[in-house]
């Protein structure tokens, strides 16, 4: 493959002001320049390839047309902005992207102007662009805002009360959707584009308004007519009536590698005012074979080489949590017809890939849409199934309300299959998962618990599946200790927990991923290492005992100390008046940035060192404090 750095177009793009500097006929060069510097770019750090392939031509054209960054562009979830990044400074910086220190996987507000929002969750662009279009119109700025969102995330409930609110406006605001699921049909093709430029064009904007001010007080019969015909002509080469009902001009669809077509289109467009709702169609992976042909595959890739039409194979190895977690569904699902499997567009993330195929009448996967996720499993519930939602913890945050009312307080017997707990690594903080526990532990009638290893998370998956009420198990991402996992189901006995290892003086209540290292700072220091298995209901028989017997009880975890295990720690420590001091070690009261999951441990101090020193740092204050006079609290 060439090298990317031999582009002539694309060495001399420094800020998108550059790009506007290129004549039209030059854009399709740029385009290949950015597709071959991407491939090559990811192929060598890993991220985020096919959704950003298709989106090449997209990219250069908004940036050539709009005058952006007074333009507002608001990218959904961010997955496909890695040429925007390219393109908007940070070209020499892609080799960091996704590591500690360097760029993120998504836009981020403080990384670049260019990023007009932060990112990574899906279905959020519509209702921010939304918001800057009003911010700009109070002002007088007379500049636009534009939302770019994929067919996927144009699933989740939140794109929808944007439109609804949207439409009702007048709002400089233009909706791009990007749609890179459906295949281009002739009536997406040359006719299509001509009408497209035709419908969207200022003469036909100005007749289209100068008529319905002419018409609709005079003629409403006559302005009925000219609607009904403008719908009946558009309807003939594009699905837009929604879009029109809710209040949108619409366009397309649209071929979103017609580089000449796009700026066209998008020129008209910006030449509009209100809201418009402009349809294009992609092919993920373009101009990438192989990406094409597997856009799922390459979505989000580690290296590779790019010559190869095939992704590196991975080698046997202990299986990850996502994994245990899709042979129990299968496993479970084989012994109890009653099983149902949930998830809000995450079937690959999620594990569900083989249940789907094996149980393709009892899997449901919503879109992004995760409220309804949790209240479909909860109407399933009431009807005598038992309902399993596999969904990351960062996306059950979203979902909060539905779990409370829905689930929760009807004592539902939902399980919550919560994938990606505490810190995930490269992706960054949009999608670690710092606040499950805080947030789940305040619910009444909930059974939490957090896996030490492979085979415990599928007990627990077992135990949560047998409670007649609603249950969490929550688990890391990637590879545990690596043990066996048994075939054998057994329910574990409902809080209670496990001494690992005894020792003197100071006990560490290790929670789910941090019992591994728990078990080497016991080692290390000659302490009492206990897996509590279950954060609610706590075992508070064994915490009390260890209180007696310690002189320090210690308590860690992957999660915020907000309001986290170590707090119902506490609270049981004080309904007992019991003077035992507790350290309570979690995830700091910060957003911790991308790396590799070691080293985004290592800066939580959750590391073996991490949790060394921050015991050694507490006994100090012991010692001082008690020098001082005062008793240890």
């Amino acid at each position: 493959m060439t090298e990317s750095n031999t582009s002539s177009l694309l060495d001399s793009i420094t800020d998108p002001n550059d790009v506007r500097a290129l004549t039209e006929d030059q854009l399709p060069q740029l385009a290949e320049e950015l597709r071959e510097f991407l491939l090559h770019s990811v192929s060598q750090t890993g991220g985020h390839l096919a959704a950003g392939l298709g989106t090449v031509d997209l990219t250069i054209a908004l940036h050539y047309v709009f005058n952006t960054p007074d333009d507002k562009l608001v990218w959904d979830v961010g997955h496909q902005a890695y040429p925007h990044k390219i393109l908007t400074g940070r070209r020499d910086r892609m080799p960091t992207i996704r590591k500690k220190d360097g760029l993120s996987a998504f836009p981020t507000r403080d990384e670049s102007p260019y990023d007009t929002f932060g990112v990574g969750h899906s279905s959020t662009s519509i209702s921010a662009a939304l918001g800057m279009a009003i911010a700009a119109g109070l002002e007088n700025r007379g500049s636009h805002a534009v939302a770019i969102i994929g067919d996927g995330g144009l699933t989740g409930g939140m794109a929808f009360e944007a439109l609804n609110h949207a439409g009702a406006l007048d709002a400089n605001l233009l909706v791009v959707l990007n749609d890179n699921e459906m295949s281009i049909s002739p009536n997406v093709g040359a006719m299509n584009n001509y009408l497209a430029k035709l419908l969207s064009g200022r003469f036909y904007s100005t007749i289209r308004q100068g008529s319905k001010e002419l018409l609709k007080d005079r003629m409403p019969s006559v302005w009925e007519l000219a609607r009904r015909a403008e719908e009946h002509v558009k309807g003939m080469v594009a699905p837009g009536t929604l879009f029109e009902e809710l209040g949108f001009n619409y366009i397309g669809p649209i071929d979103g590698h017609d580089m000449d077509t796009l700026v066209t289109t998008l020129r008209n467009l910006r030449n509009t005012d209100g809201p418009r709702f402009l349809h294009i169609v992609t092919k993920k992976g373009k101009g990438y074979l192989p990406a094409e042909m597997d856009p799922v595959a390459y979505h989000g890739v580690g290296t590779f080489d790019p010559s190869k039409d095939h992704l590196p194979k991975a080698k046997p190895s202990t299986p990850t949590y996502t994994e245990v977690f899709g042979k129990w569904l299968c496993d479970m699902a084989e012994k109890d017809p009653r099983l149902l499997g949930v998830t809000p567009a995450m079937r690959e993330g999620s594990g569900l890939v083989e249940f789907e195929q094996r149980f393709p009448e009892r899997y449901f996967d919503v879109g992004i849409a995760e409220q309804h996720a949790v209240t479909l499993a909860a109407g399933q519930a009431c009807e005598g199934f038992k309902p399993v939602v596999a969904i990351y913890s960062t996306f059950l945050q979203r979902a909060y309300d539905q779990l409370i009312h829905d689930v929760v307080l009807q004592g539902l017997p939902v399980l919550f299959a919560i994938d990606r707990a505490g810190l995930v690594g490269p992706d960054g903080p949009t999608h670690a998962g710092s606040f499950d526990l805080s947030y789940l532990r305040c619910l009444p009638n909930i059974v939490i618990m957090a896996p030490a290893d492979e085979n415990e998370c599928r007990q627990m998956l077992y135990t949560g599946f047998q409670h007649e009420g609603p249950a969490a198990v929550r688990y890391p991402r990637g590879k545990g200790p690596g043990t066996a996992v048994a075939e054998e189901m057994t329910a574990l006995p409902m809080g209670k927990a496990e001494i690992r290892r005894k020792g003197k003086k100071i006990a560490l209540l290790a929670f789910g991923s941090m019992v591994t290292p728990a078990l080497e700072v016991g080692e290390k220091l000659d302490a009492t290492v206990v897996n509590m298995r279950f954060i609610k209901p706590l075992d508070e028989e064994t915490i009390l005992k260890m209180a007696e017997s310690h002189d320090l009880l210690v308590s860690i975890e992957e999660n915020v100390i907000a309001g986290g295990a170590g707090n119902g720690i506490n609270e049981i420590l004080n309904a007992h008046v019991c003077k035992t001091p507790l350290l309570t070690i979690g995830l700091p009261d910060s957003f911790i940035e991308q790396g590799t999951r070691e080293e985004v441990l290592t800066v939580a101090g959750l590391d073996v060192p991490g949790i060394m020193s921050s015991i050694e740092a507490f006994q100090k204050k012991l010692s001082g404090g008690t020098k001082a006079g005062k008793k240890p609290h």
